[in-house]
């Protein structure tokens, strides 16, 4: 590789990084429906055409913003949950939803595109699939982990899931290996409460109805830990 070349892919690498950083604040000040790559290339000082050459359309700048986002929080949780000792299964559980909650409360415009309403128009690609997971393979290797350590003993609160429902519990299966489906399934609510409050957070429903939020929060929290028999 020559070094006029390496230099070319230094700079396209770095422009194509500013082009995203002032997408994001874009995404604070007008929504993800309101991004615009011509208002990137204003910003930047740049022709729109010189915009194009890195993203060919505003699809494919919402769909590098969505990975960036996926892997960021991603990386937060796999942090977190890496910050404790194995076998502290409540700790890690604790650990990760923290990191959920404390990243899209940084980042509450990043996690609207992720999370809140779709983009009229915008159908995400098979790209995204790989980061979108990381956070949900970290909490699926919780579960697997504490089942198969014999620390989970879940309440008999919950009816056995139908057939439909274990179905589903099935396909759920490589990212809790080892685990019942039953166990699948309370885990697979457990994630969704945990992203359910967090929405409700950061969109502001908790206005005028929970004043220490941390507080419900982290009590939230070991109620689902409870929920999937994590000793509290």
């Amino acid at each position: 590789m020559t070094a006029s070349r390496t230099a070319r892919e230094r700079v396209r690498a770095e422009l194509t990084r500013e082009i995203a950083d002032i997408a994001r604040r874009q995404l604070a000040t007008e929504g993800a429906g309101g991004l615009s790559l011509r208002a990137v290339a204003r910003e930047m000082g740049m022709v729109s055409s010189a915009v194009y050459r890195y993203f060919p359309s505003r699809d494919d700048l919402l769909t590098t913003l969505i990975i960036d986002g996926y892997n960021a929080l991603g990386e937060a949780v796999e942090r977190a949950d890496a910050g404790c000792a194995r076998d502290d299964f409540p700790g890690r559980w604790a650990a990760v939803c923290h990191a959920v909650r404390d990243w899209a409360l940084a980042r509450p415009h990043e996690y609207a595109l992720l999370y809140g309403s779709p983009v009229p128009g915008y159908q995400a690609p098979q790209d995204t699939v790989a980061a979108r997971i990381r956070d949900v393979t970290v909490f699926g290797r919780l579960v697997s982990d504490a089942f198969h350590a014999g620390a989970l003993t879940p309440p008999e609160v919950a009816p056995p899931p139908s057939p439909a429902a274990a179905a589903e519990a099935a396909r759920l299966a490589d990212l809790m290996p080892g685990v019942p489906e039953d166990l699948v399934l309370r885990g697979l609510t457990a994630w969704t409460w945990l992203y359910g409050w967090v929405s409700f957070e950061v969109f502001g429903q908790f206005a005028n109805t929970i004043d220490d939020t941390r507080a419900a929060f982290e009590h939230s929290m070991r109620v689902l830990g409870g929920l999937l028999g994590l000793a509290q």
